[in-house]
Order: structure tokens, then C-alpha cells, then sequence
């Protein structure tokens, strides 16, 4: 059990970082889920095997605290950290005069920030141990500029993010990863998305990405529906 890998995941409780925790634990990995929604949580850690395979702890990705205490808990249950997924994020209405200031606020601290709090917070173990795996949910709309998408320019940070931290890390084993996914149908959306991927097709992305060899590096994959025109 012991040398069974585990995976940081945030934004666990739903989406793309349940599937992804579902896929993980079906292929070997211990998983540590991260989100705000500690009921959602505690039964998908129930779910997916209980406190051998599975721990969940509320974590609010602003908070460098609870960031900490995230990357804490992999350590003190599984007594290791092998790579880590920063998924929270939520989008909004395109248009600047459209959401609140307050919306604003909210969002780019969650995707922006938290990203960057996340790199923070599992660096210090990657750079210890001489290797692991950061993973970093960017979005189509991190490689193209939307009219009116504030959200777009938060998901261009992390494109940015994601290669400013693959340029630190290259002196050592470190990988980093950016998944960028088209439409998919996830709670990001308030009503279902017709055509759209479902959140098992981009957790299958992330890991092709986590099982490749320790000399590959896979530092993007874009994952867009059929027909989706850009």
C-alpha cells in the first residue's frame, strides 16, 4: 500500500476532479480531494475506498492556509506526495459589464491565485524529494481571447503559469502538465452542454499524462469535442 502514489486532487468534490479521482484510484494512485463542499467530499473519499485509498479535507483554494494543510494531510496520511492537480475554478458571463465586482473578486482568486497557491504549497515537497508532477486545469479559452471573458484572461494566467513553472523546474525531475479542455459538461455550466465532452474525457488526459515514463514530460494537452469550431 505504502508504495502506491498519491495524487493531490482540488475542486475534488464534482466535475472534472471527481472523475479524475475515480480514474486515479481505479489505476493505482492514492488521492487526497480538496474542495469547499465537504459533504460532496466525504462521500466520494466513501465511494472510492475510505481512508486507504481516499482522504478528504475541506480546503478553500484562496487560502494559503488551507492549501498548506492540504499538501499536509497527503503527507501525514499517505506519507508521501507524488503530484498534484490544480483544478478549482468557475467561470463567468461574458461581458464587463455583466457579473459583480464581487464575482470578479471571487473568480480570479480562485483560478489565478489558487492556482499559484497550489504550486506554492507542493513545490517545497516536489523539490525535497527530487521529482513529482504538477498538474495545472488551464481551458481552450487560456489560448485564445473571448469577447467580453474576463474568465478567459484568468485561464490565460495559468497557460502563463504553467510555463513559467515548467522553466523553473527544469533542473530537476519535476513535471509539469497543462490540461486544457474545450466545452465540457461540468457544474460550470447552469444547464446541460449539447456536444460537449463529459469530465471522464478529460480525466483520461490527465492520466495519459501522469502514467508516462519518468524521462517524458508532457507539458500540454488540448482537448477539444468534435465540432467544436474554435
Amino acid at each position: 500500500m505504502g508504495d502506491q502514489p498519491v495524487l493531490l486532487i482540488t475542486g475534488a468534490s464534482s466535475g472534472i476532479g471527481a472523475a479524475t479521482a475515480r480514474h486515479a484510484v481505479e489505476g493505482g494512485y492514492r488521492v487526497v480531494l480538496g474542495a469547499r463542499s465537504e459533504d460532496k467530499l466525504a462521500d466520494l473519499a466513501a465511494e472510492l475506498g475510505g481512508d486507504g485509498k481516499a482522504v478528504a479535507h475541506r480546503c478553500d483554494v484562496t487560502s494559503w492556509d488551507d492549501q498548506q494543510a492540504l499538501v499536509a494531510t497527503a503527507l501525514e496520511r499517505f506519507g508521501r506526495l507524488d503530484a498534484a492537480l490544480a483544478n478549482a475554478g468557475f467561470g463567468a458571463k461574458r461581458g464587463f459589464l455583466e457579473e459583480s465586482v464581487e464575482q470578479w473578486h471571487s473568480m480570479i482568486d480562485t483560478n489565478v491565485l489558487g492556482a499559484a497557491l497550489s504550486i506554492r504549497a507542493a513545490l517545497p515537497h516536489f523539490r525535497e524529494a527530487g521529482r513529482g508532477h504538477m498538474l495545472l486545469t488551464g481551458s481552450v479559452a487560456g489560448r485564445r481571447a473571448l469577447p467580453g471573458s474576463l474568465y478567459s484572461a484568468t485561464k490565460w494566467a495559468v497557460t502563463a503559469m504553467g510555463e513559467a513553472l515548467r522553466q523553473e523546474v527544469s533542473d530537476s525531475d519535476i513535471k509539469v502538465t497543462l490540461i486544457e479542455p474545450g466545452m465540457v459538461d461540468t457544474p460550470f455550466f447552469d444547464s446541460p452542454v449539447k456536444g460537449a465532452l463529459e469530465p471522464d474525457d478529460i480525466a483520461r488526459a490527465i492520466i495519459y499524462a501522469l502514467s508516462q515514463p519518468a524521462h517524458v514530460d508532457v507539458n500540454e494537452i488540448l482537448v477539444r469535442p468534435i465540432r467544436q469550431p474554435t
